[in-house]
This record gives C-alpha cells, structure tokens and sequence, in this order.
C-alpha cells in the first residue's frame, strides 16, 4: 500500500528462469518481503467483501468509488502505448533490507489493519460520523493494495506504470486522510463528561487520522517521488536501451545473413554449366532465321 510492493519486484519468482534457486533464493534476497507481502494473498477475499460493502454502503463518495476504475484503465493505456514492458526488463528497484521490511510493517499496520479495527468499532458502537470519516481512505488503500499485489502477481506492466500506480492512489488518499484529520482533529469533541472509553475511543480516531496522514505524506515526497520514481525511470530506459540495440543488432545479423544467402545464390547459378543443345538443333536455328 506505499509501493513498496512493486518497489520490491515480484513477490515470488517463476521457476525455470535460469537462476539457481529459484523463488526461494528469490525470497531470500527480498529479506522476507515476498512473505510479508504474500500474505496479503490470504485477506484478498476480505478485502474484496470490503470493497462492495463500502460502495453499497454509500459510506464512499462516488469520486473515490470511479479512482480506482480509473486507474486501471489508465494504467492498461499507459503500459499498451506509452512505456511498454520489455523482456529484459528488471521489475525490482530496492532490495528488502530489514529497515525496508520495517516500513513496509508499519505502513501495513497503521494504514489497513488499526483504521479496519476503527470502521468496525465504529459499526459496533453505532459511530456514523467516524466510520464515513475513515471509509474513504480504508477503501482507496483495499483497492490500491489489490491492485498492488495484481500487478506484482502478473508482471505484465512496466517499472513506470508500477510506479505510477502508487503516487497516484497514495495522492488521492491524502485528500481522504486530511478530510478525516480535520473531522477528527476540529469538528469532533468530546462530551463534557466523557466516559474512560468514549475518551480512549476518540484520542485513538485522533491518533490514527494524524498517523496516517504524516506517514502518507512522508511516503509520498520522500519515498514515492524522489526515490522510486527516477530509480523506476532510469531502470526503464537502461532496459529499452538494452533491447533496442539487441534489437538492431539482430536486425543487422538478419540483413547480413540474408545478403550471404543471396550472394552465394547467385555464385552458385553463375557456376552452373550451359545445357548443352541436342543432336541436329544448329541446322533448326539456321533454317528458322532463314524462314524469317
């Protein structure tokens, strides 16, 4: 949900690629980051369920409800039109370091699973105001991290498109989260005389709207943009430059085979002997040109 996803490449490698071990030495070299990530996989289905209740609920506005479509379509043009995925390409920017796996950690617990626990309590005590606060930016970050793991699964869109994708969720939801900061920090306030759980229940609102907002915001100006951005660019254009000179290399391979092929045509017509004519066809020509 930071990007960190596809910052890290695939989750788990194909088989048979020509490297010795496979997805488990692939694994290894993420510092446990296909494992952390993958277990996204066993929620995916919740976060689905989420997903269409959210919508149905009317607790999303309609705007957020589009983004993700929107998104999708613009990132299936991108890859198709714009920056095409090459074979040789590299899809991992960052190897996972455990500094690296540590913010991936955070950004899971602070960003998905404390404000999933918020909406349901807020279902629970019958808090409308805090659950249409939180939904928002709980049902952009459900989509962003499908989509995330999605694309990370399939490997069919390009280290632009991939990065792409999470500044621009990562920058919507900062709209969501700022709506919710300002709902929780200016127009909430407490009873005047609160009960220990109505108080802890409001300062936790607080907390995780402020958390969530400062993080997102961090991940966006100092992670998203000046780190993964040029590093996904500058991985891209290495790897077009790479294909586009073997590309011409085999193209001229190609060209010259097929001069040698011609070349070797036309000396082996040139070495053929002359067929030779049958008995009795000179006095034919002769009597031909004179009946002429």
């Amino acid at each position: 949900m930071s990007g960190a996803t596809l910052a890290a490449g695939p989750r788990v490698a194909k088989e048979g690629k020509g490297r010795p071990g496979g997805a488990h030495e692939n694994m290894a070299e993420f510092g446990g980051m296909g494992g952390v990530m993958g277990s996204f996989r066993v929620i995916e289905l919740q976060l689905m369920a989420f997903i269409v209740v959210f919508s149905a609920s009317g607790l999303v506005p309609l705007i957020d409800i589009l983004f993700p479509v929107v998104i999708s379509v613009y990132s299936v043009l991108l890859s198709k039109l714009v920056f095409p995925r090459y074979k040789n390409a590299e899809l991992q920017v960052f190897k996972g370091n455990r500094a690296f796996q540590i913010y991936v950690v955070t950004g899971t617990v602070l960003g998905l699973f404390l404000p999933l626990s918020y909406v349901l309590g807020g279902f629970a005590r019958n808090d409308q105001e805090s659950v249409r606060a939180a939904t928002p930016h709980l049902f952009l970050l459900s989509c962003q991290v499908l989509s995330e793991n999605l694309v990370s699964m399939l490997e069919i869109f390009s280290l632009p498109v991939r990065a792409l994708m999470p500044i621009l969720y990562n920058t919507r939801r900062l709209f969501a989260l700022v709506d919710w900061t300002q709902e929780m920090f200016i127009t909430r306030h407490l009873s005047k005389d609160p009960t220990v759980n109505e108080e802890a229940w409001f300062w936790f609102g607080k907390f995780l709207a402020g958390a969530n907002t400062i993080y997102y915001t961090i991940n966006l100006f100092v992670f998203l943009i000046p780190m993964f951005l040029p590093r996904a660019f500058e991985k891209y254009f290495e790897s077009r430059a790479i294909y586009m000179e073997e590309k011409a290399k085999r193209k001229a391979e190609a060209e010259a085979e097929a001069e040698k092929r011609k070349a070797e045509e036309i000396e082996r017509k040139s070495k053929l002997p002359t067929p030779a004519r049958p008995p009795g066809m000179e006095d034919y020509d002769v009597d031909s040109k004179k009946g002429q």
